[in-house]
């Protein structure tokens, strides 16, 4: 079933992480996207992991708090070696998680390759490029750009989470998948783009 999407909304992208956990809002109007704040709750002087997490709690909440998101975009925990790194990372996005469960926030998870997908096309881009595709697709001044790509990242969050879900509903019917499109205008598609599969759905 398809739901209407608001045409007006705000995101709220999130970047887990126990010593500097980035966020970043968006806000949504119609089809178009644009910049509210982003930042980086620095837990570096916290030394114990549980309070850490409380802290990750409170400031989540905060955030909530004032920009009154309504729906939350996480990045997944990348699955790495370290075992005991994706024990405290999965704490830090669980903390983060209840936080918005707490304000009856919408939550929805990407994964880091999703993320780098939907931003540069590129699954494998460095950080530093999803924060220059985001500076220029946004319009972020050079001098508001943040000290530490986990804000970037976040916002990357959110971004991802706002062309996942296209544009609302406007009342003119079009195709919903290229696989639609196709069915409707062969005699326009070619036989090369024909072949090209839908990229999955999240």
């Amino acid at each position: 079933m398809d739901r209407k999407i608001p045409a007006e909304r705000i995101i709220l992208g999130i970047d887990p992480g126990t010593n500097i956990m980035g966020y970043g809002v968006i806000k949504v109007n119609g089809n178009k996207a644009g910049i509210v704040a982003m930042g980086v709750i620095d837990l570096h002087k916290e030394k114990d992991m549980y309070l850490k997490l409380g802290h990750i709690f409170q400031r989540v909440g905060g955030i909530i708090e004032e920009y009154l998101p309504d729906e939350m975009a996480i990045e997944a925990p990348f699955f790495g070696k370290n075992v005991q790194s994706m024990l405290k990372l999965g704490r830090a996005q669980g903390v983060a998680i209840a936080a918005a469960i707490n304000h009856d926030i919408p939550i929805h998870e990407y994964a880091p390759l999703k993320i780098k997908m939907a931003i540069t096309g590129n699954g494998s881009a460095s950080k530093e490029q999803v924060a220059a595709m985001l500076q220029r697709m946004l319009n972020i001044s050079q001098d508001e750009m943040p000290k530490y790509l986990d804000a970037t990242d976040a916002l990357g969050a959110a971004y991802c989470h706002f062309l996942q879900l296209g544009r609302p509903d406007t009342g003119v019917k079009g195709p919903k998948s290229w696989k639609e499109f196709i069915a409707g205008n062969s005699d326009r598609v070619s036989q090369g783009r024909r072949a090209k599969k839908e990229p999955p759905t999240v």
